[in-house]
């Protein structure tokens, strides 16, 4: 599943538009119901403006009607097309995931490639969260 995963956020990537960063950044979330979502980050001269890889996802999936989500594989690329690490959600991404999934069991996947990833939960990332149920 991870690979898949990363396959296609991987198919997507040369989709981003970041003509002001020049990184690019794709992601691939997957749905409860076993459906996949992809998503690139889109910036914005209004630099506020921009989307990220992950929200665009996501909104992709829950527009689609879906409300949980699994899993995620992030991949990343520099101007030239290298991988310069391991690509993590930033603060909103991770907050946007909370949302839409329970920290302890969503996967997420950080790859430079298909057989070079780490896998870490949301919770590691986002401990403490702040989610739906906190506001009774």
């Amino acid at each position: 599943m991870n690979e898949e995963l990363i396959r296609s956020a991987l198919g997507v990537l040369d989709n981003s538009y970041a003509p002001y960063s020049h990184f690019h950044v794709a992601a691939a979330v997957l749905t409860d119901t076993g459906n996949v979502y992809t998503g690139v980050n889109v910036e914005n001269a209004s630099y506020p403006a921009g989307i990220c890889a992950e929200c665009n996802a996501v909104a992709k999936a829950v527009s689609c009607g879906e409300r949980k989500i699994r899993a995620v594989a992030i991949v990343g690329r520099d101007s030239q097309g290298k991988s310069s690490g391991y690509v993590s959600p930033c603060g909103i991404c991770r907050q946007v995931l909370r949302e839409f999934s329970v920290p302890q069991e969503l996967k997420v996947i950080l790859a430079k490639d298909v057989g070079d990833y780490k896998e870490t939960t949301l919770e590691e990332l986002l401990p403490a969260s702040f989610g739906p149920e906190s506001l009774g």
